[in-house]
């Protein structure tokens, strides 16, 4: 069996081939994978917020636009190449219904919106997007393969 390494939320990790990286509980939260197909390297975000207050962050893992910088430069460390990175997401679910959401209220929706915001100004392609909805969600990303696994507890799993 191949090594799972979890990655907790507010947190980031980056794995070699064969190993899987897991992320549990998006809610509001983005699971965010980056993936060298030629290095077979790939990266993992649990990203809760979309922007850091201020240069001074406790934990950049937490936040879109400090995370996604860090995650690229701890995958170049390992060999990969920004150039070469395609992403996939999921998560940024309203996970409860609100009669009069404001806009700090749609988290899931402005997490998804600063994370594709930050890909796109790097040129980083998005090939799969799970995101939406009123669910939860589990992912995996197979560094060997690339292949980014969705669970879900209602609506099963899905490929990407």
């Amino acid at each position: 069996m191949r090594k799972k390494r979890r990655v907790g939320m507010a947190d980031l990790a980056v794995a070699g081939s064969p190993e899987i990286l897991v992320t549990i509980g998006l809610g509001s939260c983005v699971g965010v994978a980056l993936y060298d197909n030629r290095a077979r390297i790939g990266g993992l975000a649990h990203i809760m917020l979309p922007k850091a207050n201020g240069p001074l962050v406790s934990n950049p893992a937490k936040f879109a636009d400090t995370a996604l910088p860090l995650l690229v430069k701890k995958m170049e460390q390992r060999g990969a190449l920004q150039r070469r990175l395609t992403a996939k997401l999921a998560g940024g679910a309203q996970m409860f219904k609100l009669e009069r959401a404001t806009d700090t209220m749609r988290i899931g929706e402005r997490n998804t919106e600063a994370i594709i915001e930050w890909l796109t100004e790097e040129n980083i392609p998005v090939l799969a997007q799970d995101t939406g909805g009123s669910w939860g969600r589990t992912v995996e990303l197979d560094t060997e393969t690339g292949e980014f696994l969705v669970r879900t507890i209602a609506r099963g799993e899905k490929r990407y």
